[in-house]
C-alpha cells in the first residue's frame, strides 16, 4: 500500500476498491450509464482530439467513463491506485484492445511528459491529500494544447443557505460513519439511500412531471437515476474518509496554476465539471 508521500489517503484508497466490486457498474442500463456520461462530457472538446488520440483515466474506478470513452480515441490509460478497482475495470473493459491498464498514484503514473492528446479524471481529486499536485502531475503528461477534463465536488457555492446546512449535517453524519467497518458503511448507506435518496429523487421528479423547477431540489438531481446509482452514490458520499470540496472560483485558480487556459465551467449538474488546455 502507497503512503501519503505519493499524494493518496491508503484508507480512501481501500474503500474505493471495497466499493466497485460492491457496486461493479455491470447491471447500469446503457441508458442511464450514457446519460450520465454526457453530464459530465458534455462540455469534453471531442472535435478538437487528433485522429486515433491517446489519453488517459486518472482514477478510473470501475471503467464506467472508459468504457464510453475507449471508443472514441485510439488508445486509453486508465490508471488507478487500488488493485480491486483496476480488477473491475479490467472485467468491465475487457473487450476493449485498446485500453492499457496501470495500477499507480496520480502521483507516478507511468506516462512520458507532453505525450497525451488529453486526459481526464472525474470524481478522484478532491480525494487526494493536494488535489492542486494532483491536478499538475495530470497536466504534465499533456501535450501542449491538450485538454484535461476534471470533476471536483462543489462547495455548493450556488446553492441558498438553507441547502449549505443541510449539507453540513450530512457531512457531519459522513465524518462519523466514514470511520466505521466498511460492511456497517455499505449498510448505512444502503439505509440512506431507501429512506434519504429514493424518497427525495422520487418526489423530485413527480414535481417536475407536474411542471415545478427542481433545481433547488434536495437530491433532484436524481430524479431520472436508478436506485442502483443512488445506493452507489450513497456510498460513495458517506464511506469516504477524505475530501475536499471547492467553489468555482478556486477550481479555476488551480487550473490556472497547472497552466491550463481557456477554462470552460459546465452550466449545469454535476457541480464542478470544468475543461482547460494545456499551454
Amino acid at each position: 500500500m502507497q503512503t501519503n508521500t505519493d499524494n493518496i489517503d491508503p484508507d480512501t484508497v481501500a474503500d474505493f476498491g471495497h466499493e466497485w466490486r460492491r457496486f461493479d457498474q455491470s447491471v447500469m442500463q446503457p441508458e442511464e450509464q450514457a446519460r450520465l456520461f454526457w453530464e459530465y462530457f458534455g462540455i469534453f472538446p471531442w472535435d478538437r482530439l487528433p485522429a486515433s488520440a491517446v489519453g488517459f483515466d486518472a482514477g478510473c474506478g470501475s471503467g464506467r467513463w472508459a468504457a464510453l470513452v475507449a471508443r472514441r480515441v485510439g488508445e486509453l490509460h486508465c490508471i488507478d491506485a487500488s488493485a480491486a478497482a483496476l480488477d473491475v475495470a479490467r472485467r468491465n473493459l475487457g473487450g476493449d484492445r485498446n485500453v492499457i491498464f496501470h495500477e499507480a498514484p496520480i502521483s507516478a503514473m507511468p506516462l512520458a511528459d507532453a505525450s497525451m492528446d488529453f486526459g481526464y479524471s472525474l470524481g478522484v481529486l478532491h480525494h487526494l491529500p493536494d488535489p492542486a499536485a494532483g491536478l499538475a502531475e495530470c497536466v504534465r503528461k499533456l501535450k501542449t494544447g491538450a485538454p484535461m477534463l476534471i470533476y471536483i465536488y462543489y462547495a455548493l457555492d450556488n446553492r441558498p443557505a438553507w441547502f449549505r446546512m443541510l449539507w453540513r449535517a450530512s457531512d457531519y453524519f459522513r465524518h462519523v460513519v466514514s470511520k466505521m467497518p466498511f460492511r456497517v458503511k455499505a449498510a448505512i448507506a444502503d439505509l440512506s439511500a431507501v429512506s434519504i435518496y429514493w424518497p427525495l429523487a422520487r418526489s423530485a421528479q413527480l414535481a417536475k412531471w407536474r411542471g415545478f423547477d427542481i433545481s433547488k431540489w434536495p437530491l433532484g438531481a436524481y430524479s431520472e437515476r436508478s436506485f442502483y446509482t443512488m445506493r452507489t452514490d450513497a456510498l460513495d458520499r458517506f464511506s469516504t474518509r477524505l475530501e475536499h470540496r471547492m467553489t468555482r472560483t478556486q477550481i479555476k485558480a488551480m487550473m490556472e496554476v497547472a497552466s491550463l487556459r481557456d477554462i470552460r465551467f459546465s452550466e449545469s449538474l454535476p457541480y464542478w465539471c470544468a475543461v482547460g488546455y494545456r499551454m
